[in-house]
């Protein structure tokens, strides 16, 4: 049977919208995407999954769609993981080898990893990721990649991602609902920045601000490691909220007057244009000047700015980031927002777009900051998935998984895919890549 490139589903639930796609690389190894859906999410509440009814039928309604104008019918998605229950950690772990004589292997540093997974946390919470950032081999520190070195005893530092069980639970209620399996569940901040980060900002120092409706997501990287993610628990439908309770309007009124006429700086904006808002139930019209308009943003956008400066602060690398902030998401169409965040900040900013890795034909439908995430929900599942099952027409095409000697039973292995925080460890293959030293 003639090989195919894998195909590669993903599902963005966020706040304001639910978007699912499929991609593939291409001949040339960007990134295609076949189809596109997204349906008004209305099920869910600063990331966490509150209606699952509704949240289903989103779902299905974004699936169907895509499958049908894809021709692709998928099993398994990638899906991203947000919400103000999303905290991180920093630790250190080491191993004692057997003998320094040995070269390091890359089982060493998955025995590390393992050992990570096990840390204790609180009841009712589950590890997501397992970052590595840097290695000691013997007291020898800023080690990227310890693979071939010889040393007795190996150290790391991890960047840990935790999140609560019962809010990955009703995600994966959801997704088996409407009949799919979750493949993995990844940190959506991660995904975003694996779609409109280059490895030159990563490398200078950089902090990743995905403004989503009821999310403000952040990842900052430092010399190409992640130093720190966190979610805030707020984003572009507070300022919505603002704007409907200080001009006494409705919400949809108030979602488009900050998308077309709103600006994050009120000095900005202009100080004779109003704009007429229909009155409720034939009441009166009212006139909404667009400078009062600036001002309710500017007041709120300052707010998250600060919540996002606090995180910054946190990450031990503020006085670092050379490439500054580079902010993407819906939030980041607001006018003049990387102007306000440079003003607050001092960093230089810039808008995030996924066209990276992008190609083919859709290239520029996608290439919006609000299918940041998504997209890179694709590219880090391209990254993962080495066992995907797709069946196109009535062809099935399996991309084989080389066996090992060590391989776990089968049963044992599927139950190891149905944990929905099993971290599928090949992601780090291309990391520690031994070169072809034998393991």
């Amino acid at each position: 049977m003639e090989k195919r490139q894998p195909v590669v589903a993903a599902i963005d639930i966020g706040t304001t919208k639910i978007v699912c796609l499929v991609g593939r690389k291409n001949d040339t190894g960007q990134i295609e995407i076949l189809a596109l859906s997204k349906a008004p999410s209305t099920g869910v509440k600063r990331g966490v999954v509150l209606n699952i009814e509704e949240t289903v039928n989103a779902l299905q309604k974004t699936v169907e769609e895509v499958q049908l104008k894809s021709s692709v019918i998928f099993e398994e998605v990638y899906v991203g993981i947000a919400g103000q229950h999303i905290r991180s950690i920093r630790n250190r772990g080491y191993i004692n080898r057997d003998s320094d004589d040995e070269e390091i292997k890359k089982r060493d540093i998955m025995r590390l990893i393992d050992d990570m997974s096990k840390i204790p946390i609180d009841v009712g919470e589950e590890i997501i990721h397992v970052l590595p950032q840097n290695f000691i081999v013997d007291n020898e520190t800023g080690v990227k990649n310890p693979v071939g070195m010889s040393g007795r005893r190996l150290e790391a530092n991890f960047h840990i991602v935790i999140g609560k069980v019962a809010s990955a639970k009703n995600i994966e209620k959801c997704v088996n609902r409407i009949n799919l399996r979750i493949k993995d569940l990844i940190l959506e901040p991660l995904a975003s920045s694996a779609a409109v980060l280059t490895d030159d900002e990563k490398e200078a120092g950089v902090a990743l601000v995905d403004i989503g409706g009821g999310t403000t997501d952040i990842a900052v990287y430092y010399d190409n490691v992640i130093r720190h993610t966190a979610v805030i628990p707020f984003g572009g439908n507070v300022i919505t909220k603002d704007i409907k309770e200080g001009c006494a309007i409705l919400n949809r009124h108030a979602e488009l007057l900050k998308t077309r006429y709103g600006s994050a700086l009120g000095d900005f904006a202009p100080e004779d244009k109003v704009v007429t808002i229909p009155g409720i139930s034939g009441r009166e019209p009212k006139e909404i000047s667009f400078k009062s308009l600036a001002y309710i943003i500017q007041s709120r956008m300052e707010e998250i700015i600060e919540a996002v400066m606090y995180e910054i602060d946190n990450s031990g690398v503020a006085d670092k980031l050379a490439a500054g902030i580079v902010i993407t998401g819906g939030g980041a169409r607001l006018r003049h927002l990387p102007q306000l965040i440079k003003y607050k900040t001092g960093y230089d900013v810039r808008i995030g777009y996924p066209s990276e890795h992008l190609g083919g034909e859709m290239e520029d439908e996608i290439n919006q900051p609000m299918y940041a995430t998504a997209v890179g929900l694709v590219l880090k599942g391209m990254e993962y998935d080495n066992n995907t099952t797709i069946k196109q027409g009535k062809e099935e095409t399996v991309k084989e998984v080389q066996e090992s000697s060590d391989e776990m039973p089968e049963e044992e292995d599927n139950r190891g895919k149905n944990k929905i925080f099993e971290r599928v460890k090949t992601a780090l293959e291309e990391m520690f890549s031994e070169k072809g030293t034998e393991m």
